[in-house]
Order: structure tokens, then C-alpha cells, then sequence
């Protein structure tokens, strides 16, 4: 078992402190937080060893799981890659694209592994259909949230849409070619709500909104692609897939048959992948352990971090302007 320490005990630092606590492929070593009030209460509610310093915690470990406020990934991580302790990182990655660009070629120096927290890649809806989701062409995504005080620190854009971001870079094989967005801060000092239109050099279009003053939460994306069309709900965790075959001469009575303006003749079908629930969080820590015991490309490598964050910045750039 790895031993496994976490940086940063806030409210998703309490959840990944209690999953690394209960996985069987970590050791949970303990925890820091500049927040000694709220450390000593852990402490006294768990019984999670608490270290005084970051430098002692990453020296008592092989994983250091970042789960800080993102301006301090950096600094956090190359403390732990320059004594040859693997990462996990919360996303975003960092907060520049320098900074993780530095990163990877520091984990490749000190020869560890790092991944990014992109949790939405483990959704069981999403691990579901990924494997019929080949060369979309056009893609829709709204991620809608409730206002939460919580987050509003930063833009729309790297607190909900970036989920979206790396969702989408991961089944679109072809670099981005263009980025247009617009967006606008209601209630808080940062953008609330953004549309980016995201183009890919092989023609895939993906247009992406993301708001924290919706009325209701929603999370869903559909992948449009030759002869089907696949549906993808985050939040509730389910999928429907519909395709469509050419109709045999003589079909069922019952079938869904479509004919265009060229007289050809589809036959509507349905699909209905098995969801099969997971903890999603427990799952990328866990895949990670994975990666480093069998030395394999973590499931979100720090390259693909940087990939949606560098795209994300950009439609912060866009939003802003």
C-alpha cells in the first residue's frame, strides 16, 4: 500500500482524507492545513494524524494529494516532485499554464508520476458510453449550478466549465484550432456565467455554457457523430444512446424509420449501457495508485491538465474582454 498524505483539510480535502482513509491501496499517513482551528478539530473528530508543516508530511510519504486553493498548487507540488513523491492535484492543474508546463517537465526530471483531479472523467454515466462516443462532430454542454458562495473567487469558466473542457479534449482526437466566448459576472467579482464555441482543426465544433446562478443544478452533454447521437447526464448519471443503421428491405412493423431527401431509408435503435455506480472521487485516487504500481500513464496525466487549463485560460481571456 502506498502511504498517501493530503494537503489542504477544506471541505473536498475532508472527503479525500476519508476515501484515502478507507481505500485498500493507501496508507493514510495524515493531513496538513495552515488552518491549525480547523486542523485540531479534524484531529479530534477523526483521529487523522496532523503534520506541522508541509515538509514534514511530504517526507513521511510516497503520494502527496493536493487539495489546496489553486494558487498554491505550484508551490505544493514542487515541493513533493523535488523529493521524488508523487502527485495528485485538484484541478485546475495550477494557476498558469507556465507553471504546469514546469511541472511536467519536473516530474519527468525526478521520474514520478502526477495526475489531475478532473473527477467528471470517472463519472459512471460518462465511463459508461466513452467507448461509443468515436469522432463527435458536434458537441453540446451545459453545467449549471446553484449560487454557492463557495468558489466564487474565480471565474465561471475554471470552477465548472473546465469539467467540460477535459471531458471533451479527451474524445476529440484533434488539436483545437479556435476559441470564441463571451460571458458576464452578475453576482460575484468574477464571470458567473460563460459561453465558449470551441473548434477543432478536423471540423468538431463544441459549444459549452457554464452558470452559477441557474435556478436549477444541471450537468449534461451530448455527442453528436456519424449515425448517432449520445447523451450524457453528470449529475443524475445516465445516458441514452441513439443510432441509426441503414433500414433492411422488408423491417419490423414497430421499427422507427427515418427516409431523407434522397430517398435513403435509416432505422432508428437504442442502446442502453449499463451505468454501473461508482464513487468517483475513490475511483481517480485509486487509478492513480493503479498507474504508479504498474509504472502506466495516469487516467488524467499532468499534460492533460495543462491541455484544459490552457484552453480554459483562454476563454477567460475571451469572457474578460
Amino acid at each position: 500500500m502506498l502511504k498517501a498524505g493530503v494537503l489542504g483539510a477544506g471541505h473536498l480535502g475532508k472527503i479525500h482524507l476519508k476515501l484515502i482513509n478507507q481505500s485498500d491501496k493507501y496508507t493514510l499517513v495524515g493531513f496538513y492545513d495552515p488552518d491549525e482551528k480547523t486542523a485540531k478539530k479534524i484531529v479530534a473528530e477523526f483521529g487523522y494524524h496532523y503534520f506541522d508543516t508541509i515538509e514534514a508530511l511530504v517526507d513521511a510519504v510516497d503520494v502527496v494529494d493536493i487539495v489546496t486553493p489553486t494558487l498554491s498548487h505550484y508551490n505544493c507540488a514542487v515541493q513533493a516532485i523535488k523529493k521524488g513523491k508523487h502527485v495528485f492535484l485538484e484541478k485546475p492543474i495550477t494557476n498558469t499554464v507556465e507553471e504546469a508546463d514546469h511541472l511536467i517537465a519536473l516530474a519527468k526530471e525526478h521520474g514520478v508520476k502526477g495526475q489531475v483531479g478532473h473527477v467528471e472523467r470517472f463519472n459512471p454515466a460518462f465511463l459508461s458510453v466513452k467507448d461509443k462516443i468515436e469522432n463527435p462532430m458536434f458537441i453540446e454542454a451545459h453545467r449549471l449550478a446553484e449560487f454557492n458562495p463557495r468558489g466564487t473567487d474565480v471565474p465561471v469558466v475554471l470552477d465548472l466549465m473546465i469539467h467540460d473542457i477535459d471531458a471533451i479534449l479527451s474524445v476529440v482526437n484533434s488539436p483545437v484550432k479556435e476559441i470564441h466566448a463571451s460571458g458576464t459576472s452578475v453576482i460575484s467579482q468574477s464571470p458567473d456565467i460563460a459561453n465558449a464555441r470551441i473548434e477543432f482543426e478536423n471540423g468538431c465544433v463544441a459549444n459549452l455554457t457554464a452558470s452559477r446562478i441557474s435556478l436549477k443544478n444541471m450537468r449534461k452533454s451530448r455527442f453528436f457523430q456519424k449515425d448517432a447521437y449520445i447523451s450524457v447526464d453528470f449529475l443524475d448519471k445516465k445516458v441514452e444512446v441513439v443510432k441509426m443503421k441503414n433500414a433492411p428491405k422488408d423491417p419490423d412493423q414497430y421499427a422507427l424509420i427515418l427516409q431523407n431527401a434522397e430517398g435513403e431509408k435509416k432505422q432508428i435503435y437504442f442502446e442502453n449501457p449499463k451505468v454501473q455506480q461508482n464513487n468517483a472521487i475513490l475511483e481517480e485516487l485509486e487509478t492513480f495508485a493503479e498507474a504508479i504500481e504498474n509504472d502506466s500513464v495516469p487516467a488524467v496525466s499532468l499534460e492533460q491538465g495543462a491541455a484544459a487549463l490552457k484552453v480554459a485560460l483562454k476563454v477567460v481571456e475571451l469572457v474578460g474582454n
